[in-house]
């Protein structure tokens, strides 16, 4: 029997290194962002791509839906990257009732300034970040899990303590395969990946981040200074339920 893993992150939050760790588990399949095709045709944002990436998956999300709750799966494990801002309040999520889920957080600052470097502009919907935070109170609702957040920059800042923490709680073995990989592209990425994935494809493990007791500072436009202000609330809502490697 597959054990099904959901990911449920932002843009540009180290949702594909991510996707790269769990990848280089041997017991372990992924799929990147299946609901990307979906999102477009119903937003009609025009990300970079756009004809390509619907030419490349169902746009139909209860069929969508329906291949990550029950497709059969050759692998033990089966990791599945989401975006948050892929999907709608109104959309039926009791497919997610028997996977397991965590969710994967960033400081709004560092998405803004990132995304905003990527397509020159940024709103509140293209991060998701209030949408996060409404999917992890629904999913909770709807599986009863005790679902685990985890914190970006923990991440970078401590790889092999995070990631295993994150396997404990998801009844998971940890394996150290998780914290390197071989640099270069992937079958599994999706059509999207020459817009976005650049950074992660010249990676080969979580970059451990150097720490600095001085923050550089951050010039805004003021239209991506109120995205990250509105954005904020809902971060530190998630954030504090992250697991904490002080106190784990």
């Amino acid at each position: 029997m597959t054990t099904r893993i959901a990911m449920w992150s932002g843009p540009r939050n180290i949702s594909t290194a991510m996707l790269r760790s769990w990848e280089n588990r041997p017991d372990t399949s992924v799929v990147d962002e299946p609901f990307y095709a979906c999102y477009l045709k119903r937003s009609r944002s025009q990300h970079p791509g756009f004809d390509e990436i619907m030419a490349s998956q169902s746009a139909c999300y209860e069929d969508v839906a329906l291949a990550m709750s029950k497709q059969l799966c050759a692998t033990t494990i089966q990791f599945q990257k989401h975006m948050t801002h892929h999907l709608y309040h109104d959309n039926d999520l009791g497919w997610t009732k028997n996977l397991k889920h965590f969710f994967l957080i960033r400081d709004p600052v560092e998405i803004v300034r990132s995304y905003t470097a990527v397509r020159g502009t940024c709103t509140l919907e293209d991060i998701g970040v209030e949408q996060q935070l409404w999917l992890y109170q629904k999913i909770s609702d709807i599986t009863g899990q005790d679902i685990p957040v985890i914190d970006s920059n923990d991440v970078l800042n401590d790889p092999a303590r995070l990631i295993q923490m994150l396997c404990d709680k998801l009844e998971v073995r940890f394996t150290d395969k998780m914290l390197k990989w071989p640099a270069g592209k992937r079958d599994t990425d999706g059509v999207w990946a020459r817009y976005w994935y650049a950074s992660v494809e010249s990676s080969t493990g979580f970059k451990v981040r150097e720490k600095s007791g001085v923050e550089p500072r951050v010039e805004y436009a003021s239209q991506e200074s109120e995205v990250v202000r509105r954005a904020m609330p809902s971060f530190l809502k998630l954030h504090r339920l992250r697991l904490n490697p002080e106190e784990g």
